[in-house]
């Protein structure tokens, strides 16, 4: 009986962790990308916003980001595209998003 309760306990763990995860709306984080990144990736992120025509370097597209992982993505959304190496014209967004809009803003992103 006991090893039946652990095994529910563990379960129940292992679905609340999952639907955390899932739980990141893209449709909420392209709101988010509209507000702070399009001005500078563009509207479907190939980096012809607006203002990339001052920028050098120019922004990226961000078509291949859903091959990074999401916490190389946080990093570069909170800290800014030079705590990863990348153009400090990137800036950082980690002051501006609460933890679900940067998740949701990360979803979204792995939609492009």
């Amino acid at each position: 009986m006991k090893i039946l309760f652990c095994l529910i306990v563990i379960l129940s763990g292992f679905g609340l962790l999952l639907s955390k995860a899932d739980a990141a709306d893209p449709a909420a984080g392209k709101v988010i990308y509209a507000r702070l990144c399009a001005t500078c990736h563009g509207p479907a992120g190939h980096g012809d916003g607006p203002a990339a025509a001052g920028l050098t370097p120019k922004p990226r597209n961000l078509a291949g980001v859903k091959s990074k992982g999401d916490a190389y993505l946080k990093t570069i959304v909170t800290k800014g595209g030079q705590a990863v190496g990348l153009s400090p014209t990137m800036a950082p967004m980690g002051a501006t998003l609460k933890p679900d809009e940067l998740d949701a803003l990360i979803a979204y992103l792995k939609t492009l």
